[in-house]
């Protein structure tokens, strides 16, 4: 595949497949406008070499995510040799093709679809089910303000505002008849009854039902923690308030995990000082080993980022007037703090789920079959929801990615429509610190070795994660588009073995 120019007017991604056709497509991903070209193409696909958004090459159509439009589609006509492609001028000036949506028809389709939740799962859920014409009733409830926004930028950038991060405008939820209630929280679900309950104890009869509720931040019963200035992140009001309060300040970030790494890396040169409390020895242990860890935990170092590893809050302490200032560590050391962040985790947002006749997992999270079915016209997505896929092994797992939960909400709606479509996706995820981007595909839980290709140290590498004498996840710094070539890989089942990786850490070359 070639990025080549059109006349004066622009440029198209030209692909030939294996099979030695020809089709172009749009050259940038409709996410956030990466170079397609420099991406992994894979069978009738391109994946995006950022995070790993995978379009169709002879339709163009989004086909997995992050990101929620397709990309533009041109003619393509052999003669005599020479490759001539046939567009019109303005669709090379767009990345995006936004497909022609269906509306309300209530004399058409009387149903009513609800969906329970303003997250990415949400969203896709609507903006699928539209897509997919339904002509029906939509309507989404929201505990949030805003309408539906860009999540994962919220750690990366925390004075962004709503308004700004948000990933469809008013007037696409009013041409499409997507009614989106803000503000508006569900307290209770009966599948029996086919009924949603309001906070104002209104009830909206359904005829199927979308829960995507998301999660809640873990927060801290101890000591001192009702104190002024502890914060979790979860809404743009949350970041606004914590760039806000931390402006000049000594903060301190407890937890080690991305979340919390995001915020230290954006707070750093805004502050007064940035620590970072980690109960593992260094940062993403569990996720992505300890020698990558122990390298960006060197990058914060070098930007002026401490570290308090092995270790956790005993108690908060505040002045008289209950403003936070200082901690106390289970080891002992006190750190003054004008601000602190929690980033130990979340639960699912779920407990309104009791007495709806959903039984849910020991840790609350909705169990859901290969459709994202519930039970009869009951579907869960994103955080909330316990599924299967290849990568996972056979293990049902929650997992808490923007590309997951766009997944997730794509394909509940086709089966809300009776389509039958199984989930069929390996997960991609993302974080940028300091300017250094790393990826991460599959599912690397329980990894029992990692091999390396590069150099770790200098944050350019690529890490294979093994159990079992299989690659089960690959993670990557510095060597775009390495991790979407291997997602394609994955989800081809054709990503060579653990043993052929040990040989040659780049043989999968080969086999796209």
């Amino acid at each position: 595949m070639k990025e080549v120019k059109v006349g004066e007017y622009g440029s198209v991604l030209l692909i030939r497949d294996k099979a030695g056709d020809f089709s172009a497509i749009g050259r940038k991903c409709s996410h956030y406008g990466a170079p397609l070209s420099k991406g992994a193409l894979c069978d009738n696909h391109v994946r995006c070499p950022w995070h790993g958004a995978c379009f169709n090459i002879k339709t163009g159509d989004i086909e997995d995510f992050p990101g929620l439009d397709s990309i533009p589609v041109y003619k393509v006509k052999i003669n005599n040799g020479s490759v001539y492609i046939r567009c019109r001028r303005q669709e090379l000036s767009t990345a995006k093709r936004l497909p022609t949506l269906t509306n309300y028809q209530p004399n058409f389709d009387k149903r009513v679809f609800f969906i329970i939740g303003g997250g990415p799962a949400a969203l896709s859920c609507a903006d699928t089910l539209r897509k997919e014409g339904f002509q029906g009733r939509i309507i989404m409830a929201t505990r949030e303000r805003s309408l539906p926004y860009d999540r994962p930028k919220l750690s990366k950038a925390l004075s962004s505002t709503a308004a700004s991060l948000q990933l469809r405008s008013a007037e696409f939820f009013k041409d499409t008849a997507i009614e989106v209630l803000t503000e508006s929280e569900v307290i209770g679900l009966n599948i029996k009854t086919k009924t949603v309950t309001m906070k104002d104890n209104s009830i909206i009869i359904y005829d199927s039902v979308l829960i995507a509720t998301g999660s809640n931040p873990r927060i801290m019963h101890i000591t001192g923690s009702q104190a002024k200035g502890i914060f979790t992140l979860r809404t743009p009001e949350d970041g606004n308030a914590i760039a806000s309060e931390s402006n000049g300040k000594n903060v301190v970030i407890v937890g080690s995990s991305f979340i919390g790494m995001e915020i230290a890396a954006y707070l750093a040169n805004k502050v007064q000082s940035v620590s970072v409390i980690g109960r593992s020895q260094t940062p993403f242990s569990a996720t992505l080993g300890p020698r990558i860890g122990a390298a960006l935990q060197k990058m914060h170092e070098s930007k002026g980022v401490k570290f308090f590893s092995k270790t956790n809050v005993k108690s908060f302490h505040a002045d008289d007037n209950n403003n936070l200032t200082g901690l106390t560590l289970s080891n002992g050391i006190y750190i003054p703090a004008d601000v602190c962040i929690l980033g130990i985790g979340v639960t699912p947002a779920t407990e309104f789920l009791a007495g709806s006749g959903i039984s849910l997992s020991k840790h609350g999270f909705v169990p859901v079959d290969e459709n994202m079915k519930v039970a009869a016209d009951v579907y869960a997505a994103g955080d909330i929801a316990q599924f299967t896929i290849q990568a996972t092994r056979g293990l049902p797992v929650s997992i808490g990615h923007y590309q997951i939960a766009l997944k997730h909400g794509n394909i509940a709606a086709k089966n809300m429509l009776g389509k039958n479509v199984a989930l069929n996706t390996v997960p991609y995820f993302w974080t940028q610190m300091f300017g250094k981007s790393l990826r991460y595909t599959g599912f690397g839980a329980g990894f029992d070795e990692i091999t390396f290709d590069g150099d770790v140290e200098g944050l350019s590498f690529i890490a294979y994660y093994i159990k079992s004498n299989r690659v089960i996840a690959a993670a990557s710094m510095g060597r775009d588009p390495a991790v979407s070539r291997i997602a394609a890989l994955m989800l081809s089942n054709s990503m060579p073995s653990a043993d052929e990786i040990r040989k040659d850490s780049m043989v999968w070359q080969t086999r796209l």
